[in-house]
């Protein structure tokens, strides 16, 4: 038991400063990338460890909310699959970004929804149950989706191909999240002691994933960062605000709730970024990853700060809906 409690102070502790280490290691990486650049071979395991610790946080429950309100979870789907994707092509070109930057932040834009959407719609009083299952149906779809966008927009400028991505995207994402949901099931039952504890230390060890794949990134990238720093941080701006708008006007104009319209908002503007980084390293170069790299950090932030004005807007009740098991991403 004290064990338990310790492992989940850590957990607590470890994904309450997020923000806080990705702020010091993105200068440090800039400052010393020698010192992050060989984590570089590893960012696709260590999203393989994220996507694993997501399973983990899953149950059947929020399999059978999909099933219970098909309705909320296409519309949240469909606007994060349509919005995103094109806000990224249309700033790729507004902005005048170099291909190879910019097919960065169509990676962003193509990704499933993250955990951290979970954890930003409960801190923001929505509906987490929604933003699960939304993030559930993105995340399983990914390996039709993700690519079919990246070809579309991309087209004859890349040479990987669809079947190429997809499979990256299942043995990254696909896999791990599946195994992650079939161990939850099994050690709930045989041994629940010991899933209490890997979900206390699953939200530090994915903290811990994320910023050594920014550092990583970053480190990669620091001529690219120094020479079009403000360009391409307009660019994640941008991209992260109005998705979070557009799926907020979303839920409102499909006549969702005020805490499912929440949910929608998180789950359009909050994107895997890390899934995107690691297929910008597989399949095309680091300057790809630069854009969700920096996603990464910032999402990181405008999430929080979105969260904390629905808070204020709010009088003050508490959640009612905060029974679902999440992890930060």
């Amino acid at each position: 038991m004290r064990l338990h409690t310790t492992l989940e102070r850590i957990g607590e502790f470890t994904s309450k400063y997020f923000v806080l280490w990705v702020v010091i290691a993105a200068p440090l990486a800039l400052y010393a990338p020698d010192l992050f650049t060989p984590i570089a071979p590893y960012i696709t395991p260590l999203l393989g460890i994220i996507m694993l610790g997501m399973g983990l946080t899953l149950t059947p429950d929020d399999f059978r909310r999909i099933v219970e309100r098909p309705r909320d979870v296409a519309v949240g789907a469909l606007a994060q699959w349509l919005l995103m994707p094109t806000i990224a092509y249309v700033l790729v070109v507004a902005l005048g970004l170099s291909w190879e930057i910019g097919l960065g932040l169509i990676l962003v834009g193509a990704a499933p929804g993250g955990t951290a959407s979970n954890v930003m719609t409960y801190l923001g009083r929505g509906d987490v149950a929604l933003s699960v299952s939304i993030t559930t149906v993105t995340t399983i779809a990914a390996p039709v989706v993700m690519p079919a966008w990246i070809v579309l927009l991309a087209g004859e400028s890349i040479s990987v191909t669809f079947a190429e991505m997809a499979g990256s995207i299942v043995q990254v994402v696909l896999l791990p999240v599946v195994g992650g949901l079939a161990l939850r099931y099994v050690l709930d039952r045989r041994a629940p002691a010991v899933a209490k504890a890997g979900l206390s230390v699953f939200p530090a060890i994915s903290v811990v994933a994320i910023v050594a794949i920014v550092a990583a990134v970053v480190g990669l990238n620091v001529e690219t960062i120094l020479e079009a720093g403000a360009l391409v941080f307009l660019a994640v701006v941008l991209h992260n605000g109005l998705g979070l708008g557009s799926g907020y006007a979303v839920g409102h104009a499909t006549g969702m709730a005020e805490d499912r319209s929440r949910a929608c908002a998180f789950e359009v503007g909050l994107q895997n970024s890390g899934l995107a980084v690691a297929l910008a390293t597989a399949h095309f170069s680091a300057g790809a990853a630069l854009i969700p790299a920096l996603f990464s950090v910032w999402h990181n932030v405008s999430g929080p700060a979105l969260a904390t004005l629905f808070t204020h807007l709010d009088d003050d009740e508490p959640v009612e809906d905060a029974d679902a098991t999440i992890a930060s991403d």
